[in-house]
């Protein structure tokens, strides 16, 4: 099993590690950690994030993609107010064009030498992170999700681990065994899987009293799976109890300035990305035995971070040096 953290070179992330290699190898030893899974929100830079620290790369997502995919030009439009706002948004005007996307950071992450590539499997229009009214299912989700990454499958080596990651808003949520063994066993890739997201999946359950709680929900949704709990491979490792203001907040009115500040404002305390300090989460990683554990937080500076980390290892057992 190998530890890992999630890090970016978007700038926020390259200004904590200073730019500089040795503070990251420094960060890396101190809390045994094995390296990477890097999200590439740029070119990459050998020389900050060094190939041997690379095993993972989360792939860009687009949390409202499918219109795009659709070619719904009217809704768009409706959403956007223009041909440029949309581009600007997905990089393209056309599927072709965003798929292009796709394989340039596919290409990234294979020169980059990882593992395995992370892909998101969810879709809201911003307004329905608030009132929770979404137009469309799990299902419709699950089966563009499938056409995009049978599009894409070319451009994934054969021996790069594909994990798909759940997420609480519509899409792959785990809760249902049927579709995601569709999204399995339909994908033309040979080693796709599961990267199960802790926290996102506690996100389902907004009656979950505490991490204990937590744990023992996540393990009913895994065993749930039957033989396709086997395809996960991964563990974004975090947990979140934001039940009460997920209960609070549903269903309120949907800001009408600065949408998309109130919007990411609203996710993120809703996705809370904690530490686990009980022990409990032990057997999560008994249950799974994952080769990948990341541990998956926000960050408000180097020592915020090293601080969530040792908390975890704790409760896992490990020891900092």
């Amino acid at each position: 099993m190998l530890q890992l953290v999630n890090l970016s070179n978007y700038a926020s992330d390259l200004e904590l590690i200073h730019n500089n290699p040795v503070c990251l190898e420094a960060f890396l030893n101190h809390h045994h950690l094995d390296g990477l899974e890097m999200m590439f929100c740029d070119s990459w830079n050998p020389r900050v994030h060094k190939k041997q620290w690379i095993q993972g790369v989360h792939l860009r997502f687009w949390p409202n993609w499918l219109d795009f995919w659709r070619g719904d030009k009217t809704e768009l439009l409706r959403q956007f107010g223009s041909d440029a706002e949309i581009e600007a948004c997905y990089g393209a005007l056309t599927r072709e064009g965003w798929l292009n996307v796709y394989r340039e950071n596919l290409r990234i992450a294979k020169m980059a030498g990882a593992k395995y590539v992370v892909f998101h499997v969810s879709q809201t229009r911003i307004p329905e992170l608030f009132h929770w009214q979404f137009s469309f299912s799990d299902r419709q989700i699950i089966e563009a999700t499938i056409e995009v990454i049978n599009e894409l499958a070319q451009s994934i080596p054969g021996d790069m681990e594909l994990l798909f990651e759940n997420l609480w808003w519509p899409g792959l949520t785990l809760k249902d065994k049927e579709l995601t063994a569709l999204l399995l066993d339909s994908v033309k890739h040979p080693k796709a899987g599961i990267m199960l997201d802790i926290g996102h999946l506690m996100n389902t359950n907004p009656e979950l009293k505490d991490q204990d709680d937590g744990v023992d929900y996540v393990l009913k949704i895994v065993d749930n799976l039957e033989e396709h709990k086997h395809y996960i491979h991964g563990v974004h490792l975090h947990h979140s109890l934001s039940g009460n203001y997920i209960k609070r907040s549903r269903g309120t009115a949907v800001p009408q300035d600065d949408i998309l500040a109130a919007a990411m404002s609203h996710v993120l305390r809703i996705d809370e990305h904690l530490p686990f300090s009980s022990p409990c989460v032990k057997k999560i990683i008994n249950c799974v035995q994952p080769t990948y554990v990341v541990h998956e937080f926000m960050y408000t500076s180097i020592n915020d971070w090293s601080e969530k980390i040792r908390i975890q290892q704790q409760a896992l057992q490990y020891k900092e040096r």
